[in-house]
Order: C-alpha cells, then sequence, then structure tokens
C-alpha cells in the first residue's frame, strides 16, 4: 500500500492555492453531488449500480459508493481486485475474460480470500476454452468458494464477447456444468455508444442492444438455465439501459468524476446533470506575445479522447488548451476579448479522458468548499495504479 508523502500530508487543511503544480484534484463537493444524483437515479429506475473502478482505481472511492448505495465495483484486470480487495472492497466483477493460466490461479485464491470475508468475485468469459481454464484453476485452488462467471455477448463494441443467440446459450450451459462455477448472467456492454455524439444516436444504439440482450436470455431460459442479471451500460447511456426492463445492473463509472470528452456529447434530458469534479491543477511559467505555457503536459493528463479544456474562466476569458508535449501545455487567448493569463497563475483543466489520466497519478488531492477558496481535506491513494495485469 503506497505511503502519503509527508508533503501531500501536510497538505490537509490548508489552501487550496497552495497544492504545487501539476496535480490531480478531485472537487469533492462536486464528487459527492454526483454520487447522490446516481444514488437517487439508480433507486428511481430500482437497478443496482456496480461503478467501474478502472475509472478512480481508488478503494476509498469504491468503498465511499458502497456506502451511497452501489452494489460493488467492476474492474478489468485481476491486478486491480487484488488490489481493491487489499484496501476492503469485497465484492468485486471482473469484467473482462482471463484465460492466462497463472491469473486465473490468482483469480482462484481471489475468490477464496473473498468469500472468506463474506464477499464474493466474478469473471466474464467469451469461449468453451475460457470456462474450461477458469474451471481447472478453481478446482486446483481446492476451495468450495466458487466463482460468479457472465457469458459476454458482444452487443455492439466490437471487442470481446460472442455474438448474441445461440453461442452464448452453449457458453452458459457449459458453465452451468462446473461444480465450482455459478453462472451469474450476461455481460452486456456497449463501450462505444457511450461517446456518441447526440442523445438519439446512443438512444438507437442501446435499443438493438437491449434486443439482443432479451433475445440472448430469452434463449438461455429457454434451455432451462435461468439468467440471474443482463449487466453493461456506460455513464453515456445509462438512462436507455436503466428503463429498459432487462438490464438489472448499471457499470457506469465516469459519473463520479466526468471529463472534458463526454462534455462535449449532447446530455440527455432524462440523465442526472453530472459536474466536472477531476481536474489538474496547473501554473503558468511563461508568456511570450502569441501564447502562454503552462508546467501540465501529456504526462499529467491523457490525450486518447482529446485535449483537456480550461475551466473556471470568467466568460469573456477563454483559453485554448494545445499540446506542448510531455512537461508543457499551450495555451491560446480566444474570443474578441481575449487575454493571456499572467505569469504565475493557476488554472484548472478538465482531463480529456478521466481513466488513463488518474493511471497517471499515485495519489489526487480531495479539495472541499470549492477550487477557488475551498482547503485540502484529504488525500486519495491511487491503490491501482498500473495494475495491468
Amino acid at each position: 500500500m503506497k505511503t502519503t508523502p509527508d508533503a501531500l500530508a501536510a497538505l490537509i487543511g490548508q489552501r487550496v492555492d497552495l497544492i504545487d503544480t501539476p496535480a490531480l484534484v478531485v472537487d469533492l463537493d462536486a464528487m459527492d453531488r454526483n454520487i447522490q444524483r446516481m444514488a437517487d437515479f439508480a433507486r428511481k429506475h430500482q437497478v443496482r449500480w456496480r461503478p467501474h473502478a478502472k475509472m478512480h482505481k481508488s478503494a476509498e472511492l469504491a468503498l465511499l459508493l458502497q456506502q451511497a448505495g452501489a452494489q460493488g465495483v467492476c474492474v478489468q484486470k485481476v491486478s486491480e481486485a487484488e488490489a481493491l480487495a487489499a484496501g476492503g472492497v469485497l465484492d468485486i466483477t471482473i469484467t473482462n475474460e482471463v484465460i492466462a493460466m497463472p491469473k486465473l490461479h490468482r483469480a482462484a485464491r481471489l475468490a477464496t480470500a473473498l468469500a472468506s470475508r463474506g464477499g464474493r468475485l466474478g469473471v466474464a468469459v467469451d469461449s468453451a476454452e475460457g470456462i474450461e481454464r477458469l474451471a481447472e484453476a478453481m478446482a486446483q485452488s481446492g476451495s468450495d468458494a466458487g466463482m460468479d462467471v457472465l457469458v459476454e455477448i458482444d452487443v455492439g463494441q466490437g471487442r470481446c464477447g460472442v455474438p448474441p443467440g445461440e453461442a452464448a446459450v452453449a457458453l452458459a450451459l457449459a458453465v452451468a456444468r462446473h461444480p465450482r462455477l455459478r453462472f451469474a448472467g450476461l455481460q452486456a456492454y456497449h463501450g462505444r455508444a457511450q461517446h456518441f455524439a447526440s442523445a438519439g444516436e446512443r438512444r438507437e444504439a442501446i435499443a438493438r442492444t437491449v434486443q439482443q440482450a432479451a433475445h440472448t436470455r430469452d434463449l438461455i431460459e429457454a434451455a432451462g438455465l435461468p439468467v440471474p442479471l443482463v449487466t453493461g451500460s456506460g455513464t453515456g447511456t445509462l438512462v436507455n439501459e436503466a428503463a429498459s426492463g432487462v438490464y438489472g445492473e448499471l457499470q457506469a463509472g465516469s459519473f463520479l468524476f466526468m471529463d472534458a470528452d463526454y462534455a462535449r456529447n449532447e446530455r440527455d434530458p432524462a440523465q442526472p446533470a453530472f459536474e466536472h469534479a477531476l481536474f489538474v491543477k496547473t501554473q503558468v511559467i511563461s508568456v511570450r506575445d502569441t501564447h502562454a505555457v503552462c508546467d501540465a503536459g501529456h504526462k499529467s493528463h491523457a490525450i486518447d479522447s482529446g485535449l483537456p479544456t480550461v475551466a473556471h474562466l470568467p466568460a469573456d476569458r477563454a483559453l485554448r488548451y494545445a499540446n506542448g508535449g510531455d512537461e508543457h501545455g499551450i495555451l491560446y487567448a480566444e474570443g474578441d476579448k481575449a487575454r493571456l493569463p499572467a505569469l504565475g497563475r493557476m488554472l484548472w483543466l478538465v482531463p480529456g479522458h478521466c481513466d488513463p489520466t488518474v493511471n497517471l497519478h499515485d495519489f489526487m488531492i480531495g479539495v472541499r468548499g470549492g477550487l477557488a477558496q475551498g482547503v485540502v481535506e484529504r488525500i486519495i491513494r491511487v491503490d491501482a495504479r498500473g495494475a495491468l495485469s
């Protein structure tokens, strides 16, 4: 477990302007509002929510979400599951295929450890060989703890998963034949639809997804095997899966922080108004005639989903962030009354993509009372940073 450096620990109770740059900062008030809105939404629609912890990678935040009503967490890697379990998270689903026997043995050990503490571990499969390997690892563990298994169907992501329909039936029946494996339902996540620009596009895509998931569920149940759950969804489409009557669990994770990529898309009126809660604090370190330079380059924020935006500026002082390389960002003034920021000015960037941005940092700095005059309340460890196996 990472130990909080003395310099960071000393920030607790200090003004926000004393945070050195670049730093990853969480607006705790905005984050709390996002959590409450998500909890209220799930309760209203009578669906479970299992936020994807690959976004924040923090046991502390996972437990905070569970206190608000979340079922548990999703992760993508065995090592993420191990890191969060070490931090006290007991209900974990790996929404990904695990094929390598060393990883499967680790997963089997983790399933045993979680069961001994009243928890459970789940994993996704999309092949008969994957099921046999998982069953072998569980048998070799010598434990009767068992593991939940979701059959993944490809509902539009074009990545993992078997085609909806008969192929999934065969896999579900194969899972049910193994005594240490529990068929737990269908994994049906359309990741690409999360980022379609218009709410109408997302709604149409998920309508097809729901039809495919329901058809597959019905076929499995016609074969004599109950389907306890259809799970999936993300922040961009959660209103559609929640209203479907087919999905019983939502895996949205980015709602907690939001990012610039999600902000560029049209918001569905039925979706809660989630706020930006994750920022990179940066400082202007050079000012030229045509531009300014800040100290947050792409070592401090991910650019796979686009460049960050500059937040909390007066309406007539828009700044455009341009890529300046590893350690720098280039800032251009935009608008008729455009003016470059002064040397030494502190600025707040909204990352293009929150998940890989968090993975660049060991700690997040939680601020209460706003980014202008707030104080540092807590230091949040990124427990699963670099957990890629």
